[in-house]
């Protein structure tokens, strides 16, 4: 499957303008090719008490399931002025959960895949392996 990063970098900067980041004011759009070809979507939507506030990663993981489930091909995330930025540890975990093996993420230093940006992760796969 070809890789539109440039079309992934659009979607998540358009969800800038909807996250909701009074308190950090660091806004994140974050954007994925799922397995069936649709590009989904989420932004950080922050709280009043800081640790419940949930990243972008969420929302889209979120709204993955929420429009038919599958599993995500390539990801990105953006800040405020358009940079590529990394997601956190916890991110990179809930990332893991829902890919394709070898999944590809633009990051800070290139296209990587997430047993690059997490390595020997513990998942779903993992599970299988001892049923």
């Amino acid at each position: 499957m070809d890789i539109d990063w440039d079309r992934l970098r659009d979607a998540a900067t358009a969800m800038l303008e909807r996250a909701y980041a009074p308190y950090s004011r660091y806004p994140v759009g974050a954007a994925a090719l799922a397995t069936d070809g649709r590009i989904v979507t989420g932004c950080n939507v922050e709280n009043a008490s800081y640790g419940l506030g949930l990243c972008a990663e969420c929302g889209l993981v979120s709204n993955l399931a929420a429009t038919g489930g599958g599993q995500l091909v390539a990801f990105v995330c953006v800040n405020k002025d358009g940079d590529v930025i990394m997601p956190c540890g916890r991110c990179r975990q809930l990332l893991y959960e829902f890919s394709v093996p070898g999944m590809l993420l633009e990051t800070v230093s290139g296209i990587r895949t997430i047993d690059e940006v997490l390595p020997d992760a513990f998942g779903p796969r993992d599970l299988e392996t001892v049923r």
